[in-house]
């Protein structure tokens, strides 16, 4: 954020990773570094019989964005790849006490 503010940008800025990922291949990523099975992914029809039209717009359908302002601006990603970033946030959320813990 701080970057967003003290550069001379201007106009939409995707506020996206630099390595765009599908679904499917997030939750294996996820799994993966929480060492745990991931399950299969929910099918078209069932997205479209929760949520209707937005299945297929907002969901099912790719979007592709890309951070071009951003890497054409000089901002560095701290964590490139989703699995560094994630591998981040694990870490970072281990590290803490769990307020869920009994």
């Amino acid at each position: 954020m701080r970057f967003l503010i003290t550069s001379d940008l201007s106009g939409r800025v995707n506020l996206t990773g630099p390595e765009p990922v599908t679904n499917a291949e997030f939750t294996k990523t996820l799994g993966s570094v929480l060492a745990r099975p991931t399950l299969a992914a929910v099918p078209g029809f069932a997205l479209k019989l929760v949520v209707g039209d937005f299945a297929e717009e907002g969901v099912l359908a790719g979007q592709q964005a890309l951070p071009r302002v951003l890497t054409r601006a000089g901002f560095d990603f701290a964590h490139p790849s989703l699995r560094r970033a994630l591998e981040a946030i694990t870490a970072s959320a281990t590290d803490q006490p769990s307020r869920w813990a009994v």
